[in-house]
């Protein structure tokens, strides 16, 4: 057992390079669906820039109004009461009825079977919100981009834990493994020394409920097994039984050189501070102009000339129409100004914020490789602990042989055996576990 966690120490400098494990983060990069979904995301942000660089483009709509109405005002327009004497005076000159009297009429205001049809086309020609809003949508897919970054390194610390806390599970069980094998062993001597006798058969029950105790350990461990590959599996979106591959590990010695990488959590800071610096812009642009054109080609008149009444209903009743429009605000009692205050105020907090982060950064940083470095000696005053423990267990079992120890005193130097691998493998699994999170801490796995 010893020979073993040496191995697995000596390999520990090259376990966040090994192969293995590697092809495990970048199998479980692949497969997250969780990075699927912040991907998702990013297009979206993709097609929501895509779609504020169209307002600065024609937009052209076609627009059609039928209507119809009774009742209602009317104009009144006298026309008989204006033509009917002139009409009276020319049948009395020509002798004849040739002009006869037309009545009074009137227009109703509200319009009656009518049809309003247009194709209307408008163009922002100055308008500095648009700008703003472009900028602002493409901080926000940078600020997307570093979401993603964010959590490939959280998912690649989670496999790693997830695949240390495999290996510890599966290392605890061959630790209970090789003790049942002490205690067979006892078992096999207690028997012997009870045939010829030289022991109480007391020793070989005893030596029986120890072998039942640990394998109800092994019992414990397997399921712990069972439940850390399952996780494992999670992360990788693979099915939760999938049989996991042991690391051989490498040959380097133990590393705590990691280099300094670069923090996305900064990143997400200042692209915040930017997107709060172009909505600032935004709210100052009310004091600029904003000027657009339209352009309207298009038709009025009756329903009877669509029916086809009037075979010519386009050319009478066709119109364009040509616009511009100029629009620039005098007086909002202030809301403007107190816009502009906010946004200022939201762009300080955010560059304090900055400096507390990166602050806190450099703080968890150190924490963790003063963790490192402790777990690495608690790991190396347990090594001497092994081989004490096994020597000590060794020279009892053979005055156990000899008769010249009792059987609680030999099943104390067991129970030393087994604490003390146990808690072997557990600070070099420990180990393993402070290196991942410095290397988080430092962001020193390439992505």
């Amino acid at each position: 057992m010893k020979k073993i966690l040496i191995f697995l120490l000596i390999g520990f400098g090259s376990f966040g390079q090994s192969d293995i494990l590697n092809n495990y983060v970048q199998e479980g990069l692949k497969n997250s669906q969780t990075l699927k979904q912040q991907n998702f995301q990013l297009q979206k942000a993709v097609f929501a820039l895509s779609e504020a660089k169209t307002l600065f483009k024609p937009n052209i709509n076609f627009n059609t109004t039928l209507s119809t109405a009774q009742g209602g005002r009317k104009i009144e327009i006298p026309i008989g009461d204006l033509v009917n004497p002139v009409y009276s005076t020319l049948n009395a000159l020509t002798q004849t009825n040739a002009f006869p009297q037309i009545q009074n009429t009137s227009e109703q205001l509200v319009p009656k079977d009518f049809y309003d049809m247009r194709v209307k086309t408008t163009m922002p020609l100055l308008n500095a919100e648009l700008k703003y809003n472009q900028a602002i949508k493409n901080e926000q897919i940078s600020l997307q981009q570093t979401e993603i970054q964010v959590y490939k390194r959280e998912l690649v610390k989670d496999i790693k834990l997830a695949y240390i806390n495999y290996l510890k599970a599966t290392e605890a069980i061959k630790i209970y493994e090789n003790t049942l094998k002490l205690l067979h062993e006892s078992e096999r001597v207690n028997e012997s020394l009870i045939r010829n006798g030289s022991a109480n058969p007391t020793v070989l029950v005893r030596t029986r409920n120890e072998i039942s105790k640990f394998d109800a350990e092994i019992d414990a461990a397997k399921s712990n097994q069972k439940n850390a590959a399952a996780y494992f599996n999670f992360l990788l979106n693979r099915d939760f039984t999938e049989k996991i591959t042991l690391d051989s590990l490498g040959k380097e010695g133990l590393k705590f050189d990691l280099a300094d990488g670069h923090r996305e959590e900064l990143d997400k800071i200042k692209t915040g501070i930017e997107i709060n610096r172009q909505i600032l812009g935004l709210n100052q642009s009310y004091k600029k102009w904003k000027i657009g054109a339209s352009l309207d080609v298009g038709s009025q008149g009756r329903f009877a000339q669509i029916a086809g009444a009037d075979k010519n209903f386009i050319s009478p009743n066709a119109f364009v129409l040509l616009g511009i429009s100029f629009d620039l605000p005098v007086y909002s009692f202030g809301r403007n100004q107190l816009k502009i205050k906010q946004s200022e105020m939201e762009i300080a907090s955010l560059d304090a914020q900055m400096q507390q982060v990166r602050n806190q950064l450099d703080l968890q940083s150190e924490l963790a490789k003063n963790s490192l470095n402790s777990a690495k000696e608690i790991y190396e005053s347990k090594a001497s602990q092994v081989s004490t423990s096994e020597r000590y267990y060794r020279d009892m079992m053979r005055r156990y042989k000899e008769g010249n120890l009792n059987f609680i005193e030999l099943l104390d130097a067991q129970t030393q055996i087994t604490t003390a691998q146990l808690q072997q493998s557990i600070s070099l699994f420990e180990v393993w576990t402070k290196w991942v999170e410095l290397e988080r801490a430092k962001a020193s796995f390439q992505l």
